[in-house]
């Protein structure tokens, strides 16, 4: 009797244990709620595009009637004026979307930010079943600062077929053939971003000949204006394109533009990329709670569909129907090898020294 009764004893106790994680998280996110509305708002840093400016604050202040402030911009440019108000003692920001190399070199590098591991705490969130990796998928090496959301198997560059065919780009070294001498358009390779991992790629991937062959004998228009490289490209102009968007793309092509992206090449393998899909909380957020609603939201089943699909980007989420918004082939195939052009060694090391090389080949 008394073995049945210790054994009744530990099964309620454990059963106790096992319920009251749940009971915490519910009330724990139920006040967090409510002294986030108390704040009125969250601040964030993300990309410029105007379908995720749109669609990210109607959805998170429908979702818990807090407003959110929608700081658009190239990430670099924004952490600029970041730094330097945090250098006064300033603090506007609670938190970023952004690329990994602005995470990696300034925001991370500047220890500008808080630690996401205590501050995520919804069950699907936390839940390793709900992401691709079996787990939440931190960039940095401390494994809790930049959590990635989106990896997206990427183009290599995009083609106006009235002008460039694919069947007339075989291989690699079809781009570098004269004909196609000022036919190309990119973004600047010397500052962090778009140009920059797609000049690192081709660098690495094929070696610095083959890149000064690029970048300085083909003549290259080089950018900064991310809408410059999808118009110019649209008109013909500047046929071959490296760093457009898909999602404006689509557009067109819609239009009865025949803009096809090249994924990869025989010598030139396909690569994934994360594009602005990293998201960081800021130290001293100016609210603090918003922010950590804000951090849990885009992490959830519906705050990252709704970037995923204003975007056009595949998720490292496991329960988001990616095939119902994007192209089959911009979804990474399971064992293909691909080049992550987002990891963090290649980011902080290989990807940094190239960009620095290609300021000095260019600038010269």
């Amino acid at each position: 009797m008394m073995k049945l009764l210790t054994l009744a004893l530990a099964f309620c106790a454990s059963q106790a244990w096992a319920q009251a994680p749940a009971q915490d998280w519910e009330k724990q996110w139920k006040e967090l709620i409510a002294a986030a509305q108390k704040e009125g708002k969250v601040v964030i840093l993300a990309p410029p595009d105007q379908q995720v400016r749109q669609a990210l604050p109607a959805a998170f202040e429908k979702r818990f009637g807090i407003k959110m402030d929608y700081i658009g911009g190239r990430s670099s440019e924004s952490a600029a004026k970041l730094r330097a108000e945090r250098d006064a003692g300033v603090y506007t920001v609670d938190a970023a979307l952004a690329g990994i190399q602005t995470m990696a070199a300034i925001f991370y590098r500047e220890q500008m930010l808080d630690s996401l591991v205590p501050v995520l705490i919804l069950p699907e969130v936390t839940d390793g079943s709900k992401w691709k990796k079996g787990k939440l998928w931190y960039m940095d090496p401390d494994q809790k600062y930049i959590l990635r959301l989106f990896n997206t198997s990427g183009s290599l560059f995009h083609l106006n077929e009235a002008v460039v065919k694919v069947s007339d780009i075989k291989t690699s070294k079809d781009l570098i053939d004269p004909k196609y001498k000022g036919k190309i358009i990119t973004h600047d390779p010397t500052v962090p971003g778009t140009g920059s991992n797609d000049a690192a790629r081709i660098w690495a991937s094929l070696g610095e000949d083959f890149a000064r062959k690029v970048y300085i004998d083909q003549k290259p228009m080089i950018v900064r204006d991310r809408r410059q490289v999808t118009d110019l490209l649209a008109r013909g102009t500047y046929p071959i394109a490296f760093g457009a968007e898909d999602e404006e793309l689509e557009k067109l092509r819609k239009d009865g533009f025949k803009i096809t992206p090249v994924y990869d090449l025989p010598d030139l393998p396909g690569s994934l990329s994360a594009g602005v899909g990293e998201v960081a909380l800021f130290k001293n957020a100016p609210h603090p709670n918003a922010a950590k609603v804000f951090v849990n939201w885009i992490s959830s089943k519906e705050g990252l569909e709704t970037f995923a699909r204003a975007r056009g980007e595949a998720t490292t989420r496991s329960d988001i129907d990616e095939k119902s918004f994007l192209r089959p082939e911009m979804i990474p195939k399971p064992g293909v090898d691909y080049f992550d052009t987002f990891g963090w060694d290649f980011t902080v090391t290989a990807k940094e020294d190239i960009r620095l090389k290609m300021k000095e080949i260019l600038h010269r």
